[in-house]
């Protein structure tokens, strides 16, 4: 596993060429086109929300544009997404930030910063959730609200790990050569038993399931969770 090449570089670079419109909406699900909405993040107008994980930061782009937050931080630690995110969206700021920094570190320093933190298979997915979701508490306000969405399920079909470890799943160098990078994939109770543990409370989780139709389709866990005061 590479832990300094940029394993992000060819993700949504052909939908960035031909799609450069503020989404009206985002979707929580793994198929991006069903389920609930911004909605589950409660009130955001004038309050400070973190994206963790942005990618293209089309959700951010999102809630900057329709939902009047005060800011909201797209943190993403690859270089090749900030410069999409930037070319794409950079006009929005100040009220959109787009951030290059590792979510953890960016996170410890930004201590009672945000209102609301959420991630649409985004950083929880990739980051130790030992390391990630303390700070994330730490991020956030007494009462804060923390919201993600990620796989309940592998891809292939394999059932979530029952502890809180990760997998080796396929990914590509810039140059187009064969790698991996670690994914956690957990089961509901791995990641109530590691939120707990790290400072949150109101913990509930729903499973939208996968359409029937889709070729790569996974069900997705839908977690929502509230920093303890």
């Amino acid at each position: 596993m590479s832990t300094t090449t940029d394993l992000w570089h060819h993700y949504g670079r052909t939908r960035a060429e031909r799609d450069r419109a503020v989404p009206e909406t985002f979707s929580w699900a793994w198929s991006q086109d069903s389920g609930p909405g911004p909605e589950l993040l409660g009130e955001v107008a004038g309050g400070t929300v973190g994206d963790l994980g942005a990618g293209a930061a089309r959700h951010a782009a999102c809630l900057a544009t329709h939902h009047l937050p005060a800011r909201v931080d797209a943190v993403d630690a690859s270089p090749a997404q900030h410069a999409m995110a930037t070319g794409l969206f950079g006009y929005l700021a100040p009220r959109l930030r787009i951030v290059r920094s590792d979510a953890v570190r960016h996170l410890l320093d930004a201590a009672g910063t945000y209102d609301v933190l959420y991630s649409v298979f985004g950083a929880v997915d990739f980051t130790d959730p030992r390391e990630l979701l303390p700070a994330a508490a730490g991020a956030l306000r007494p009462g804060g609200r923390l919201v993600f969405s990620t796989l309940a399920h592998y891809l292939g079909g394999a059932p979530a790990e029952p502890d809180a470890v990760p997998a080796e799943v396929a990914a590509r160098t810039p140059g187009g050569e064969a790698t991996t990078m670690r994914r956690w994939v957990l089961q509901e109770h791995v990641w109530t038993k590691v939120l707990d543990e790290s400072g949150f409370t109101g913990i509930g989780i729903d499973t939208l399931p996968s359409p029937a139709d889709a070729p790569r389709g996974a069900a997705t866990l839908l977690v929502r969770a509230v920093r303890r005061a």
